[in-house]
């Protein structure tokens, strides 16, 4: 809902947005938001592993985010990790930092304070000696 007068979201705002609404989605609708890219996975896994391109990475292009999983042999397997993954890394963006709004004491206990603050000034005067 656009306010008249109201200033444009800001990169941030507009990054949260989305990343709330992306988290909604079910995995396919999910994925069809995400730039894919298979890779050839490192390390341990012999032969399967080093021939093939089972590492997946996403990009989530509405947001930029952007996750790896390379642990598995499986294209598929690695696929669903990334997503977790990816899911994982939407979370921190959509959530929405509460309002905070400031407030003026009391009557009282403006006054609560300035007595406690009375009682510690003469405590400490009677340490010194003074009266």
């Amino acid at each position: 809902m656009k306010r008249p007068g109201a200033f444009p979201p800001s990169p941030e705002e507009a990054r949260r947005a989305e990343a709330r609404r992306a988290l909604a989605l079910d995995d396919a609708a999910l994925l069809a938001e995400c730039e894919e890219a298979f890779f050839m996975g490192r390390g341990p896994g012999g032969q399967h592993r080093n021939k093939t391109e089972s590492a997946v990475r996403l990009v989530h292009l509405p947001t930029g985010l952007k996750v790896t999983a390379t642990e598995r042999r499986s294209q598929a397997r690695n696929r669903a990790r990334a997503l977790e993954r990816l899911r994982a890394a939407l979370a921190p963006f959509a959530h929405r930092p509460a309002v905070r709004r400031a407030t003026v004491p009391t009557r009282a206990a403006r006054e609560r304070r300035l007595a406690d603050k009375r009682r510690r000034s003469e405590r400490k005067a009677t340490r010194r000696g003074e009266e």
